[in-house]
């Protein structure tokens, strides 16, 4: 009875090991290798380097508090910006929580100079709350305040952001995108952050 119930069991054991073998070991390997070798700065991160200095991801979202800085959409990730605690808020379209976390949001907007329609992604959070792009149009709207706050002309900062804005693939897939991160390192580089 036990010889036959090891027969039995012996067949399921051996699948069992090839497979975790094949689908934890070689094929994960195989995958890294490939990306390794077509596209090694997306297989390890996007990360973004300032000489032998990592300062971000073009991945991930930073929090740029200053004036002198495009801001990124609010995150919802734990305490702000944390990539290991990523998540949308999940609140439903008529939730009070919703409501008035945009309200708030619309007003910090308006205390920072936005006239006319605040774009949705500026008082809106990301499903990943970390999401590193916000639309054309939040980026120019937050041009002026910029521009103030480095004393450059904001024709500056719009030609910047029009330049740095990425178009849909093959023209018809996505939308357009302005990456916070990368439009914030070439302000610092055309006119220096302001002393504090």
């Amino acid at each position: 009875m036990m010889n036959e119930i090891g027969r039995s069991i012996r067949p399921a054991a051996v699948l069992l090991v090839a497979l975790a073998a094949i689908t934890g070991v070689a094929y994960p390997a195989l995958i890294t290798g490939i990306a390794q070798a077509t596209m090694p700065a997306q297989a390890n991160g996007s990360l973004v380097m300032d000489g032998d200095r990592v300062i971000g991801s073009a991945l991930i979202a930073q929090d740029f508090a200053g004036a002198e800085y495009l801001h990124p959409r609010a995150s919802a990730a734990g305490k702000g910006f944390e990539a290991n605690n990523s998540g949308a808020t999940n609140f439903a379209p008529g939730s009070k929580d919703l409501k008035d976390a945009v309200e708030a949001r619309v007003a910090t907007a308006r205390s920072e100079g936005i006239q006319g329609p605040v774009p949705p992604d500026l008082v809106t959070t990301s499903a990943s709350g970390l999401d590193p792009d916000l639309s054309p149009a939040s980026a120019l709207a937050q041009a002026p305040r910029v521009a103030t706050a480095r004393g450059v002309p904001a024709a500056t900062v719009t030609a910047l952001i029009e330049r740095e804005t990425k178009r849909p693939l093959l023209g018809i897939l996505g939308e357009p995108t302005v990456n916070v991160l990368s439009v914030n390192r070439q302000l610092d580089g055309i006119a220096p952050k302001p002393k504090t």
